[in-house]
């Protein structure tokens, strides 16, 4: 299972860190970016999924070209990674969820800090569904 985003920054390293913690045994989860951000992963993205008990401060930005190819699901997390990847394939099924852009969020650290935190609760709710869909359904992680 792989999520894109333009910078590997935020949401797609959430969506990374979610899916290890729900997916069932067995499942391999990893994420990329179309152009990773040399900043590395959101310090509030890693902030705000710690308050969940999801701990993905050993991430990093990852370009898709370092990962090997055939995935089961993709799921881009941005519309601009899902246009600059329109043919990335997946074996079984293919999935774009544009969520906004973190590093679009402006105003003060709380404001930003909650904008991510409705980014995390949203891909949990996402994942949870997804998971509960057959081939998961009935399998625990």
């Amino acid at each position: 299972m792989l999520f894109v985003c333009t910078g590997n920054r935020a949401r797609s390293q959430m969506a990374e860190g979610w899916a290890r913690q729900l997916a069932p045994p067995g499942v391999e989860v990893l994420s990329a970016g179309t152009e990773p951000n040399p900043k590395g992963v959101h310090p509030l993205a890693i902030e705000v999924m710690k308050e969940k008990a999801v701990d993905i401060s050993r991430h990093r930005t990852k370009s898709l070209t370092e990962l090997p190819g055939g995935f089961d699901y993709v799921i881009t997390v941005c519309s601009e990674a899902d246009a600059a990847c329109p043919t990335l394939p997946a074996r079984r099924q293919r999935l774009a969820w544009h969520l906004p852009d973190p590093d679009a969020a402006t105003g003060s650290d709380a404001e930003v800090r909650e904008f991510l935190r409705r980014i995390r609760d949203e891909l949990e709710r996402r994942l949870r569904e997804f998971f509960s869909q057959p081939p998961f359904a009935g399998a625990t992680p």
